[in-house]
């Protein structure tokens, strides 16, 4: 089998090694760091595997990583990009704004379903579902039954 091999500078090393003594960094860095450090010190990948309980490409990942972007980069996640969001700050106001104002004639109060066919009236809000509509209620915490 194929050694890794990896040369930590010392100012690295030492943060690696005050990583993996302290408590206070997530699972998957303090893992991060035993691998580094298991590279650093030639430890064959097969006993860094079974120790650790990691596959073979998360230290292949690892090592990558730091000399790609160094110790920072190595330890933490890459931040993914996800679907970005549909409907910002605007659209929620606008919403809660419709919650707040006056109930449509023939109801006491307004509901979600009335919610969504008023904020399908709104322009720039049309293609908006009412679950969409329920979650930002919801996150704005606005209250159906407040006048």
């Amino acid at each position: 089998m194929r050694q890794t091999e990896l040369r930590l500078s010392s100012a690295d090393r030492v943060a690696v090694e005050a990583i993996r003594a302290k408590g206070t960094r997530s699972a998957r860095e303090v893992n991060r760091a035993h691998i580094l450090l298991a590279l650093h010190r030639k430890i064959p990948e097969a006993q860094v595997m079974a120790v650790l309980g990691v596959g073979r490409m998360m230290i292949w990942r690892t090592r990558a990583a730091y000399l790609d972007g160094g110790l920072d980069l190595a330890l933490r996640d890459v931040q993914r990009s996800g679907r970005p969001r549909q409907y910002y700050t605007e659209a929620e106001a606008r919403v809660a704004a419709l919650a707040c104002s006056q109930a449509p004639p023939g109801s006491t109060r307004w509901t979600v379903r009335l919610l969504h066919e008023a904020a399908q009236a709104e322009p720039g809000l049309h293609p908006i579902s009412r679950e969409t509509v329920r979650r930002l209620l919801k996150k704005t915490s606005s209250s159906l039954g407040a006048n």
